[in-house]
């Protein structure tokens, strides 16, 4: 009986013994299917060419790295100390505030990671690295989690390596019950937040009914469900504007799975462990990273998905009104961040530029007159600065009537617009190329014909404002339709007109080298809208009276419409931009206001515009007098 007890118990702890790893290898086999069966398919922005414009990176087989003598393994808690050249997987192993160190300058990148990305990829295939994690505040869930990692994030945060990932959830306890049912919801990682999609989403993009469609941002790797110019304004969101507009290169990375079980991951993955940064040390957020296993995902992952946010905010690509607020928004970002940049760089030469900037702007400022601010008469001279006071005065003091003249532009705006898109359309329809890349001049007539109504709303606002003023000045009331109806007397001189300066442009931009030239002759003719509508001149008489004009005046004349035409441009999309910053609108809607904004400030430059034509008017018409007679103003029909 003993014997036997004896025996019974040896077979069970041998049956215990192997059915362990039984058990073990069957997970295993679960996890590596799962993973299989919703590996992620990758669509990476096109680049353009070697260095250039789209994403320079793929998702890399961390195995390149190692052993790589250009490759330091540096720390810790600073970037000096080298601990060894070319650090293999096992010495990353259990490292703390240790770090990474790849061949270039993360604040001044080039093109050289992107070079040596190639050359160390070479050999290797794009590759990814799964996980299934469980969280044990939820038992009842699972994670399949897929990892990403490049060399260099070339967004507004410049930084040596990248992590980012991709997580689909499980009502499921395990791996093998995940692979009897779909899952529920996916997440795709986005700067320090993700974006969450339900399976079956119209929005989730699936390949062969289970592989997820990936649209990683060029640069930052923000993985998108779609191809879209996105517009974030927060820390999960990212600041800034990412860009997975194709065309794609489309990836089927490989699939390396890191086991659940943490003893065989670091058996198998060394640098699973490492808690170390995956790129130099810099200042805030230019550091390398921290690797999954230092992310809540990797522990919490459940949790971590009740945080995911439902939408990303796509730019809209058009509207009647523009897209101001967010191409404001986008460029003044990126501007900021290489202002920033620079900073780091090269603190002093910045600094120092800064200063110069805010001393060049104080003795501008300084060196003209502002006051007084007489509107009327309006044939007199005024220096630099009465000339942008007297501007703001007039239209503070009849706000309706300028006010009128900004709102009439929105609905005469969309009219053009119509007018040239049915244009521009009709010449598509006969088989020209209205691009402006075919050759020929039946597309140099497409090309004019578009710049020129582009031009004709701003040119019928300066028109009547510019009529609106003389009603003024001679004591007469005037409503803004009247002032447009005076205006649209003089349409088709003005029409002519834009269309010869709109000629000539084309012209001297198709050369490239005579870009100058053309932007020269854009000052010479800024006066031509009062030329035409203030003294009768035909189309050409009115640019040959703005080139007359302007002469010996060219930086007075383009420096005062310059900061006119700046105010009007930049306040409707900085108060758009503004309000994406303190607001959840929707960027069509701020769009919208941004539009607005901009046609009721549009009068602003056309006041500006015109008390420079009467400045300029007067002084040519004093020229031949003696210096010590001249008036301060002449009468209006003397001028």
């Amino acid at each position: 009986m003993v014997v036997w007890a004896r025996n019974a118990i040896t077979l069970a702890v041998a049956l215990l013994a192997l059915g362990v790893p039984a058990r073990a290898g069957a997970a295993a086999g679960d996890e590596q299917a799962l993973a299989g069966r919703y590996a992620p398919v990758v669509r990476l922005v096109a680049q353009s060419g070697e260095c250039g414009s789209g994403e320079r990176y793929r998702p890399l087989d961390v195995n390149a790295l190692f052993g790589q003598p250009t490759v330091a393994l540096r720390g810790p808690w600073n970037a000096t100390d080298l601990v060894k050249i070319g650090p293999t997987a096992k010495d990353l192993s259990g490292l703390y505030e240790y770090h990474l160190d790849f061949p270039g300058n993360a604040l001044d990148p080039g093109c050289s990671y992107e070079q040596w990305g190639r050359l160390i990829a070479e050999g290797t295939k794009p590759t990814v690295y799964a996980h299934v994690a469980r969280d044990p505040a939820y038992p009842g869930k699972l994670a399949l989690q897929y990892w990403f990692f490049y060399v260099f994030n070339d967004f507004n945060n410049l930084h040596e390596g990248d992590w980012e990932m991709v997580q689909l959830v499980f009502d499921a306890g395990d791996a093998g019950a995940a692979l009897r049912r779909d899952p529920v919801e996916v997440g795709y990682s986005s700067h320090e937040g993700a974006e969450r999609a339900q399976w079956g989403d119209g929005k989730l993009e699936l390949v062969g009914g289970t592989h997820p469609v990936v649209y990683p941002a060029a640069g930052s790797h923000a993985n998108k469900y779609t191809q879209a110019l996105y517009l974030g304004n927060s820390a999960e969101a990212g600041v800034g504007c990412d860009d997975t507009r194709g065309p794609h290169v489309e990836l089927r990375p490989a699939v390396r799975v890191i086991p659940s079980d943490p003893a065989a991951a670091a058996r198998e993955f060394p640098w699973i462990t490492f808690e170390g940064r995956w790129g130099e040390l810099q200042k805030a957020f230019f550091n390398g990273p921290t690797g999954p296993n230092l992310k809540t995902q990797w522990t919490q992952p459940i949790e971590w998905s009740q945080g995911w946010r439902d939408r990303s905010y796509a730019v809209p690509a058009d509207g009647v009104f523009g897209t101001g607020a967010t191409d404001f928004f986008c460029g003044a970002v990126e501007t900021g961040s290489r202002g920033l940049v620079g900073l780091l760089r090269s603190p002093a030469l910045t600094l120092l530029a800064l200063a110069a900037l805010v001393v060049l702007l104080i003795f501008a400022v300084t060196r003209t007159t502002w006051r007084p601010a007489a509107p009327l008469h309006l044939a007199r001279r005024r220096t630099w600065g009465q000339v942008l006071s007297s501007s703001g005065r007039m239209y503070v003091e009849h706000p309706s009537l300028f006010l009128g003249i900004g709102v009439l532009l929105i609905p005469l705006g969309v009219v053009i617009s119509l007018v040239q898109a049915a244009l521009l359309g009709g010449f598509g329809l006969l088989g020209i190329d209205a691009t402006g890349e075919s050759a020929g001049a039946l597309v140099l007539v497409v090309v004019t014909a578009g710049i020129t109504l582009a031009l004709l709303g701003l040119a019928l606002v300066q028109a009547a404002t510019a009529r609106a003023l003389a009603e003024l000045d001679a004591g007469r009331s005037i409503r803004p339709w009247r002032a447009y109806g005076l205006a649209f007397e003089r349409g088709g001189p003005l029409l002519g007109g834009l269309g010869l300066a709109a000629v000539v442009w084309v012209v001297l931009d198709a050369t490239g080298i005579l870009v100058p030239v053309a932007i020269w002759l854009a000052v010479r003719w800024m006066l031509l809208a009062q030329a035409v509508a203030l003294e009768g001149c035909s189309a050409r008489g009115g640019l040959g009276r703005s080139y007359d004009l302007v002469r010996g005046r060219w930086l007075r004349v383009g420096s005062l419409v310059g900061v006119g035409g700046l105010v009007t441009i930049v306040v409707g999309p900085l108060l758009g931009a503004l309000l994406i910053f303190v607001t959840d609108a929707p960027l069509a809607l701020l769009n919208v206001v941004a539009g607005i904004v901009y046609a009721l400030a549009m009068p602003f430059v056309a006041l500006t515009t015109t008390y420079v034509y009467f400045d300029a008017r007067v002084a040519k018409a004093l020229a031949p007098r003696v210096e010590h007679t001249l008036p301060a103003e002449l009468e209006l029909g003397q001028a």
